[in-house]
């Protein structure tokens, strides 16, 4: 035996320890009667299973695992889905053991919870294209499917099952754009749709100036390889906002159209920086030149460009330079109620809004404050109705740039506001009327679902289906309640959304966290999608990671895996079907050793709410 490692169990004892864990889950019952009852009857056995599963976790199962597992009896790995008949099965299995009888095909019934996991699957999240996966794959469209059925075409030939809108983004016209072509595919794909839920976000900063920088490419040397080019645009010609992000460059401009010109000419200015540059006419076309130049080049908004006829062009609106406050640990981030722009700062105190005005009532000193996904992090130092001041712990080695509308989280405070924002009850109507499922962000108690439940029984969109976004510390921590008042509806799903819960919760603990999660749905029956930065590097490059593909291939012991929206999402949903259905063979719901599970406290789930 293993040094330190409990003594293995005779079978009388495992027979008492197996009827201790029903004895557990016969009171666990009895307490929670009550909420077993208010859900939906065809909810009531897994909402039961769920108390069960619950129950059973508050021991330490490790010990009697380790015995079963020596007798070559199941160890209790597989039970989520269905706890008491599994019990009794292993308890009746110990006992024929001890009496030297042996009992036959004692499986068959252990099917069951799993067969009413899939069903409730399929009810939500609809059918799989193709028969190498059972994963379903779901996609955020961007705002361009919105204007491209070629795009929804594309990514439902990949293989998108649902195609995810959210409403925090774009507009009820777009959203129809995008929902009237996925509903066209030949394939059916289901429509989820996200409620934006509150934000808490940092405030707008100062505009800075509108200037764009141009530079040639330049060898090791330091010598020019390849000159600059931009398209010199009329802006009357160009059909939308100028694209300052994608080859070819083109800036707009006034008073081109007016003037003819030739290859070779030569354009003269001053830039933004006061420097003498020259730029040379390489091609020709209507409504726009094309010059190149060896000198990096500041453009300007208003910038006047001198050719040889003296006629000038004038550069038209420019982007503005994004702003952002340089934070280093030490500094003080003061967090205002004024959203109005503040001013960049590049050293402490720094200034910036705060989105959500619930903060400043809620959150208290000494609680912990991210920024930006966790790459800043500090300190709540004094909280008052106008700002809340912050001690900077954490910010990089050498600092961090905090821009405009970057999220900001609050993993200790308690935010007593509801996930159902007046927004959303605006959106609630068309979103009922139009999607398969709504997915509640922020939600964080049993109420946010009860409140979730009253609006679609109002506008009579009990067909629709309700997934809850565990995205937040105290979501993670009320699950097991907010399942039991979701069964009070027909489909239900959970989605973990693993980058808010790894800035709540740390990054340490996202594995575990992820991992309770799969069970204690799995006990509930309810399907799971997991979600964020599933292969974003190759959404967004075209090339994967060696992390995320394995990452990707552990999605499968969900029943969906979402991607996020990027230029190269087609290839993204490829990568991912493909990897979905190579995994199928290996992988389902993974089976651990069960020490007890802290995170969900029996007794919180069955008391009574004053």
């Amino acid at each position: 035996m293993t040094p330190g490692a409990d003594p293995i169990m005779n079978l009388p004892e495992l027979a008492d320890a197996l009827r201790v864990l029903l004895h557990d889950i016969e009171r666990a019952e009895h307490e929670a009667a009550e909420l077993i009852e208010a859900v939906l009857p065809e909810h009531r056995e897994s909402a039961r299973n769920l108390v069960h599963y619950v129950a059973v976790r508050q021991r330490d199962l490790r010990p009697l695992q380790r015995s079963l597992s020596t007798y070559g009896l199941s160890s209790l790995g597989r039970m989520e889905a269905i706890v008491r008949s599994w019990l009794l099965t292993v308890l009746e299995t110990v006992a024929a053991l001890a009496e030297g009888r042996h009992r036959q095909e004692i499986w068959g019934p252990l099917e069951d919870g799993r067969n009413v996991l899939l069903r409730n699957r399929d009810d939500l999240l609809g059918f799989v294209h193709g028969d190498q996966r059972t994963t379903r794959v779901m996609v955020t469209l961007p705002t361009e499917a919105a204007h491209s059925t070629t795009l929804v075409q594309r990514m439902g030939r990949a293989g998108m099952d649902i195609a995810r809108i959210n409403c925090a983004h774009d507009s009820e016209s777009e959203w129809s754009s995008m929902i009237n072509s996925v509903r066209a595919l030949p394939d059916s794909v289901r429509v989820a749709m996200d409620l934006g839920g509150p934000k808490l976000r940092t405030g707008p900063l100062m505009p800075g100036p509108q200037v764009l920088k141009v530079k040639p490419l330049r060898d090791d040397y330091g010598r020019v390889s390849e000159a600059a080019r931009v398209l010199l645009v009329e802006s009357s010609k160009l059909p939308g906002q100028a694209d300052f992000a994608s080859p070819p460059l083109a800036i707009p401009v006034k008073g081109l159209q007016k003037l003819t010109f030739k290859i070779g000419d030569k354009l003269k200015t001053e830039d933004a920086r006061g420097r003498s540059r020259t730029l040379r006419v390489t091609d020709l076309g209507p409504g726009f030149i094309e010059v190149s130049f060896t000198r990096t080049t500041y453009f300007l908004t208003d910038m006047e460009l001198d050719t040889k006829s003296g006629a000038v062009i004038t550069v038209a609106e420019l982007p503005e330079v994004p702003q952002h406050l340089y934070v280093r640990a030490g500094d003080r981030i003061h967090l205002l109620r004024d959203m109005s722009p503040q001013p960049a700062t590049h050293a402490g105190p720094h200034r910036i809004g705060c989105s959500l005005e619930a903060a400043f009532s809620d959150a208290e000193a000494g609680q912990r404050i991210l920024f930006d996904d966790g790459k800043i992090a500090g300190v709540i130092e004094t909280v008052t109705t106008e700002e809340i001041i912050v001690e900077v712990v954490r910010a990089g080695i050498d600092g961090v740039k905090l821009r405009a509308e970057k999220g900001i989280n609050l993993p200790d405070t308690t935010l007593r506001i509801p996930a159902i924002t007046e927004e959303d009850r605006f959106h609630l109507p068309f979103v009922a009327r139009h999607a398969d499922t709504v997915n509640l962000s922020f939600v964080r108690s049993y109420q946010d679902v009860s409140d979730l439940i009253n609006e679609l029984e109002r506008l009579d969109a009990q067909r629709i289906g309700i997934t809850l976004k565990i995205e937040t510390k105290q979501a993670f921590q009320s699950l097991p309640r907010m399942l039991l008042e979701a069964m009070r509806w027909g489909g239900v799903g959970v989605m973990i959304a693993r980058g808010d819960l790894a800035v709540e919760l740390g990054f340490d603990r996202l594995a575990e966290v992820q991992e309770e999660i799969l069970w204690l749905c799995e006990a509930a029956h309810v399907p799971v999608i997991w979600a964020t930065q599933v292969l974003d590097t190759l959404a967004r490059t075209g090339l994967p990671s060696r992390a995320e593909v394995t990452d990707a291939a552990m999605g499968r012991r969900a029943e969906a895996v979402m991607l996020n929206k990027g230029p190269f999402i087609v290839e993204a949903i490829e990568s991912l079907t493909s990897i979905l259905e190579r995994m199928g063979g290996h992988l389902s719901k993974k089976r651990s050793l069960l020490r007890p599970l802290e995170s969900f406290d029996l007794d919180d789930l069955i008391a009574r709410v004053e």
